[in-house]
């Protein structure tokens, strides 16, 4: 069955599992040959799902690339995987482009993607009428379908955002799937939890039952199954595509990866607390401190450093840099990659909410207090730049229990950290709304 109108193909990418459709406007210069254009920054990667980064060798410009999970529509819903498309990131412009996306897929529309001729191109740069849908299932994969230029469904389209006008995301508008949208949806239930004052610690198992937890951690499973957020053990819990993070003190762990240079990275966790660790009494061995770029810690004498990246421009020049943790005598002792710290900035989403929460009773009870801290639109040269200024800060906790036994254990925890309040300089748009 053809799909003739713009509903219909809506309809279908529901029924094919979408939570979000994502909508850009193609000018002539996004072609199979010149690369489909993503923006010159790098928030796509906090829109689209993407797979592990990797340094391109043997470029002239080094660039990052990442594949892609998507599959193209037809017009008669059938759909198929486009095995080779990948995501190209230029750091050094910043730029980033859809690649190989026709390649190996046979429901592609490749006509309507080929290149211009050069007579008879007119605003290479400004919309040409054709419109790429990319609905994101809850799975992380894309479904990708083409609305050609001068068709009823292009018409249909311009009317749709001429009326709801949709939120932009980057490049990108979001279609509306519901009536109502996402973020009055967010804060709505916000205000029904705070206004329902103290709430048992609790968080949800995967099949949705709800159980008692009593853990330091409580307030964020707490909240997310208020919000019914089963956890997914991806560092992202996910709210109508928000990221909603239970504050309680004045500073917000916003990654935790662990180090995949230095020797750190080479040689894993307890081998870095038997060489740097601080002793206790209780035959543990910690590793703790604030570190901030350009600076020595007082507490483990190492300096935090940033190769690799142009504050002042907010551009990366060397896609092979990345932040490095260097010891007195210039031994680099943990390490994290640009393609690293970008894969876990990348699980950000695009738009979070930090809300901030009271404790009593031993931690047994939580309240969600106002104002929540929405903040919309992020990228990765954001996170680079508060780091350089010392408002991200390298707040790491690994321990060694029981380190001069045969059975001792480890517990790794690499924690980047801001306060609450330089929270908005990593936002387009920050804004606190009362409850």
């Amino acid at each position: 069955m053809a799909l003739e109108t713009l509903e219909n193909v809506l309809a279908r990418l529901r029924a094919l599992g979408a939570t979000r459709v994502l909508a850009k406007q193609l000018a002539e210069n996004d072609n199979t040959k010149q690369q489909i254009y993503l923006g010159g920054s790098f928030d796509t990667l906090n829109i689209l799902p993407f797979g592990e980064l990797y340094p391109a060798p043997g470029l002239r410009r080094p660039t990052l690339k990442a594949p892609v999970p998507l599959s193209w529509m037809d017009a008669t819903g059938h759909v198929a995987p486009a095995p080779f498309t990948k995501l190209i990131l230029y750091p050094k412009y910043p730029e980033v482009r859809l690649s190989g996306f026709l390649r190996g897929c046979p429901t592609a529309p490749n006509r309507d993607m080929q290149p211009v001729p050069r007579g008879d191109r007119r605003h290479p740069n400004l919309p040409d009428g054709r419109v790429m849908l990319l609905a994101i299932a809850g799975d992380r994969t894309i479904t990708a379908f083409l609305i050609s230029a001068g068709s009823r469904m292009a018409a249909e389209f311009g009317a749709l955002i001429s009326t709801r006008r949709p939120v932009t995301r980057g490049v990108f508008l979001e279609l509306p799937l519901e009536v109502t949208d996402s973020r009055a949806q967010l804060l709505a239930r916000l205000r029904e939890i705070h206004a329902a004052g103290w709430h048992d610690s609790t968080r949800l198992k995967a099949d949705g039952t709800r159980i008692a937890y009593v853990a330091r951690n409580g307030a964020g499973y707490t909240l997310e199954a208020l919000l019914g957020v089963v956890p997914n053990g991806r560092s992202e819990p996910d709210y109508l595509g928000w990221e909603v993070k239970a504050c309680g003190s004045d500073r917000v762990t916003l990654l935790t990866p662990e180090p995949d240079a230095g020797y750190y990275g080479q040689h894993g966790v307890e081998a870095f607390l038997r060489r740097y660790g601080r002793p206790t009494s209780s035959d543990t061995l910690y590793f703790t401190g604030i570190h901030r770029v350009g600076e020595t810690c007082e507490g483990t004498g190492q300096r935090l450093l940033i190769e690799g990246f142009d504050a002042l421009r907010g551009r990366i020049t060397d896609s092979n840099g990345g932040l490095r943790l260097v010891s007195a005598d210039g031994s680099v002792t943990a390490a994290w990659s640009f393609p690293r710290l970008l894969q876990h900035w990348g699980r950000k989403h695009a738009s979070a909410a930090y809300v901030p929460y009271s404790t009593r009773n031993d931690r047994h009870e939580y309240r969600f207090d106002s104002p929540a801290l929405l903040g919309e639109g992020t990228d990765f040269t954001r996170f680079l730049v508060a780091m350089a200024a010392g408002d991200v800060v390298y707040d790491p906790a690994p321990k060694l229990m029981g380190a001069s036994t045969a059975k001792s254990r480890t517990k790794a925890r690499s924690q980047f950290r801001i306060k609450t309040r330089a929270l908005g300089q990593l936002y387009a748009t920050f804004v606190a709304e009362p409850l």
